[in-house]
């Protein structure tokens, strides 16, 4: 942990940089693709809807003992239903109810169907014919939820634009924001599509929970980048290179906050799923599991670099750039600009000519002045000859008389 800790303030003080913004063909490459991917797999495979949403049949065998009422008779009961012969229950929902009660959910049946439903239920529990309670779900009342599933989706996303704008005042951060968010949302269907698992009300709850962690997360990398680019025309860097030194401060904290609460998450969906086989737990902590990592990896390679794609024709960014370009250069070759000096140039254009001197001297071409002999003061002040200390010959490397470097056996020696 001490190792991650200095490579957190490295990152944070920049002395380390991972570049997150620049390779942008990389990165839109790779979520294009995932995302991509995630449709053609909703496209083909579908999603299984509960009977929440499409309508079916659930049974409720109550007043049962705590040893019937338990997993094991759950997924005796499950196996044995999906292996009989009816079409409409080869994938049925089996879930326990507090200590006494079991609950079977199908889609709908037929009344010789029902007959054989129940059968199996008796033979499996063990139940009486009045501890079995039979409710049909309907259609309509699933596309009602299905419609306020859909409806409060579309309101977190209006809060969500709302509030970045009047949080930033940047409606570019919005839709950087919206971007992330429908990779996110893109990511976690898919792999809901390509598990299997029913999509269920408990599944919506967990969808909206994770666009609100991507949120925060997102929310925390674009105040940091308001922050390193506030005194753009002062930091002498380019929008891009504020923006990815944003993501390399915030990105310890993301993934420490992901790691936290991935753990517990992950638990929960083993459990649920391999364990319990139940489904309301199971596909809440899909959604939350899934639509985390998402949004981590969201947060840190798809806004930032979104919101930079944005903001690159603005007149101020590009001024920044054109400012970090004209530093690169004078720090590339500090003495590239310093003039060479020729026997025949005038005394005035010499290097480290005095001004009197070049006010004096004739332009460029004409008669060349003698220089005036040092006065006594100027001894002793820099401007006399250096003795040598090694010998010097002609370098080809910078096309001048230079000192040549001897072995540390001859330093010293006349």
């Amino acid at each position: 942990m001490g190792k991650f800790s200095r490579l957190g303030n490295e990152l944070y003080q920049g002395r380390k940089s991972i570049d997150f913004v620049h390779r942008r063909i990389l990165w839109y490459s790779i979520s294009g693709t995932l995302v991509a991917l995630a449709i053609l797999v909703i496209l083909i495979k579908g999603l299984n809807f509960g009977i929440e949403f499409t309508g079916g049949t659930q049974y409720t065998i109550s007043d049962l003992s705590s040893d019937v009422a338990g997993q094991s008779t759950a997924d005796e009961l499950r196996d044995d239903i999906g292996s009989s012969s009816i079409d409409t229950a080869s994938e049925p929902t089996v879930t326990t109810s507090g200590e006494s009660s079991l609950i079977v959910q199908t889609e709908d049946l037929s009344a010789a169907d029902d007959v054989v439903v129940r059968g199996i239920i008796k033979d499996v529990t063990g139940a009486d014919a009045d501890q079995i309670s039979k409710t049909e779900i309907g259609a309509s009342w699933g596309q009602d939820v299905a419609k306020k599933a859909i409806t409060g989706v579309i309101i977190f996303l209006l809060l969500v634009v709302l509030f970045i704008w009047g949080y930033f005042r940047e409606w570019k951060m919005s839709v950087a924001a919206l971007v992330a968010l429908f990779h996110d949302i893109a990511l976690t269907v898919g792999v809901y599509s390509l598990s299997g698992f029913a999509v269920t009300p408990a599944a919506v709850t967990g969808l909206l929970a994770i666009l609100g962690f991507s949120m925060y997360d997102t929310v925390v990398v674009f105040d940091k980048i308001r922050e390193n680019t506030h005194e753009l025309r002062n930091t002498r860097q380019t929008y891009a290179q504020a923006a990815n030194l944003a993501v390399n401060q915030t990105l310890v904290r993301s993934i420490n906050t992901s790691i936290v609460a991935l753990i517990p998450i992950g638990a929960i969906l083993y459990v649920s799923a391999v364990q319990l086989g139940a489904s309301s737990l199971k596909d809440l902590a899909l959604a939350q599991f899934v639509g985390m990592a998402a949004g981590v990896f969201s947060s840190v390679y798809i806004a930032p670099r979104v919101l930079v794609h944005l903001k690159s024709n603005e007149t101020e960014v590009k001024l920044a750039e054109r400012r970090a370009k004209a530093a690169e250069r004078r720090n590339a070759d500090r003495y590239a600009a310093v003039p060479s000096f020729t026997e025949d140039m005038p005394v005035g254009d010499e290097p480290g000519a005095d001004d009197e001197l070049r006010e004096e001297a004739p332009v460029s071409g004409g008669p060349v002045v003698e220089r005036a002999p040092r006065s006594p003061e100027a001894m002793g002040r820099g401007r006399n000859v250096p003795q040598q200390s090694r010998p010097v010959q002609q370098s080809a490397a910078s096309g001048r008389q230079q000192p040549t470097r001897q072995t540390k056996s001859k330093r010293g020696k006349k």
